[in-house]
């Protein structure tokens, strides 16, 4: 494994110094936070404090077995004052297409709002791309809400390209 990948690892960017951790469940109310923090979010994440008490309960089990995945790493990335203003989830998923090929699949990626721009997405893809690569993807992939134009636009100028249509489906 290359050790320029290895967590903890510091990011320097204009003007402040990230530092990357593997998430802890102590993270998990803040990592929510960032996931509510948009429009999309806030309509879709439950509130820690949500009717019906159980609040952040399905975020710590989710995190628990997401954790306890060896082909999974949630990232947090947190300020020099040690406020979390990042994240995002890296699952690496084997296949037999491609030529048994392993990708890397990118997911929850949130920056707070005071620094978005600030360029802090960037390093964060890029040293999510090299986590990948050090651990065998040859694929990297990624999806976003379609009503998320901004993001769509910030991923296509770093070379992510749209090649396929995804589907879903509700199972509950």
């Amino acid at each position: 494994m290359d050790a320029s990948v290895d967590l903890p690892q510091r990011l320097a960017l204009p003007g402040h110094v990230v530092t990357l951790e593997r998430a802890s469940a102590a993270d998990v109310p803040a990592v929510v936070a960032l996931l509510r923090d948009d429009p999309i979010g806030a309509g879709r994440e439950a509130a820690p404090d949500a009717p019906g008490g159980e609040g952040l309960a399905p975020y710590r089990e989710a995190f628990a077995a997401v954790d306890a995945d060896p082909h999974q790493l949630l990232v947090v990335v947190r300020s020099e004052e040690g406020q979390l203003v990042g994240t995002l989830q890296l699952t690496l998923l084997h296949g037999l297409s491609r030529g048994g090929a392993t990708r890397l699949q990118v997911e929850a990626v949130r920056v707070a709002a005071g620094l978005r721009g600030s360029g802090l997405g960037r390093a964060l893809l890029a040293w999510a791309a090299a986590w990948g690569r050090a651990h065998g993807a040859v694929l990297a992939q990624l999806t976003t809400d379609l009503r998320r134009e901004d993001a769509r636009r910030f991923y296509e100028g770093l070379g992510w390209v749209h090649s396929h249509a995804g589907l879903k489906l509700d199972l509950r």
